[in-house]
């Protein structure tokens, strides 16, 4: 899929970070989710690449990028060393600074991304997503039975691994099509990509150590952020879907709200697959965000 887009592969430290490219303009980076790829942008990203230069990038573990090793402090897969992929994929693209649009496990990395590297960010979109700490810290029953894959994926190997790896479609179809709107949500093609790459050696490694990551390393980080007062200072934009387990067990803007100081945003009429459920609406709200001087945003 996006054959459209022009395939390049980006080498950070050993790391090969697979990406595509298209579109003339302001540059803005395009981060994907879980259990998901670069293709989950596939009805969103030829159009955004009329208006600017779109880079989309398989994150480390994910697609068809590397899967690093596991270590036993869960460093390789933490959402800092992810952002310092995106930020070498984009100055291998010629850009040290832009805007970034991402969704779910992207958005955690575009959260420490704009955190870390403030200097790189313009401006950020992040869909359906509330800061990571916070999702622990208040978990709930229904948030823990809704996103059971946060919990499973953080035990300790080779548990998880071994179930994943035992039928890794499964395993796809069943965190996917377990959510608002179904598998009839994703294209045929963009489905087979997903599960495609799930079973790709590495894979059941890499996406436990990413969520091991978060729970453990990635936290630090965060309380660290809290600890010295440090927010967002770019502007933030953030999208929910109305029928996501976000929007039942988390006052989203709230949440942001504590962690950035210039945050818009609202929900949209879908589940958690926003660039998949909802693609008109999203390209319309970054159409409107990102053409917007961030001096201009509320």
């Amino acid at each position: 899929m996006l054959n459209e887009f022009a395939s390049r592969t980006v080498d950070r430290d050993g790391v090969a970070l697979h990406t595509r490219v298209a579109g003339d303009g302001p540059p803005l980076l395009l981060l994907h989710g879980h259990p998901q790829c670069m293709a989950m942008w596939h009805r969103v990203a030829p159009t955004l690449a009329r208006h600017f230069t779109v880079v989309l990038m398989d994150l480390r573990g994910y697609g068809d990028s590397a899967r690093p090793a596991p270590d036993a402090a869960h460093h390789a897969h933490s959402k800092r060393e992810m952002a310092l992929d995106a930020v070498a994929v984009m100055a291998a693209h010629g850009f040290e600074r832009f805007d970034v649009l991402a969704h779910d496990r992207g958005a955690r990395v575009a959260h420490r991304l704009a955190a870390d590297h403030p200097q790189v960010v313009r401006q950020l979109m992040l869909l359906d997503i509330a800061p990571t700490l916070a999702m622990y810290e208040q978990t709930s029953e229904a948030f823990a039975r809704a996103y059971w894959h946060w919990f499973f994926l953080i035990q300790p190997p080779p548990l998880p691994e071994a179930l994943i790896e035992a039928d890794p479609v499964r395993y796809v179809r069943s965190v996917m099509g377990s959510r608002h709107a179904g598998l009839a949500a994703f294209d045929p093609a963009a489905l087979a990509e997903y599960e495609r790459c799930g079973a790709l050696p590495g894979t059941a490694a890499s996406v436990c150590e990413d969520y091991r990551a978060s729970a453990t390393i990635d936290l630090e980080h965060d309380r660290a952020d809290i600890a010295a007062g440090r927010r967002l200072m770019q502007p933030l934009r953030v999208l929910w879907g109305e029928h996501g387990v976000v929007a039942r067990c988390f006052d989203v803007l709230a949440l942001w709200r504590e962690r950035a100081t210039q945050v818009s945003g609202h929900s949209l009429p879908c589940g958690h697959y926003i660039a998949e459920e909802a693609p008109a609406r999203l390209i319309d709200e970054a159409l409107s965000f990102f053409q917007t001087d961030p001096k201009d945003h509320p």
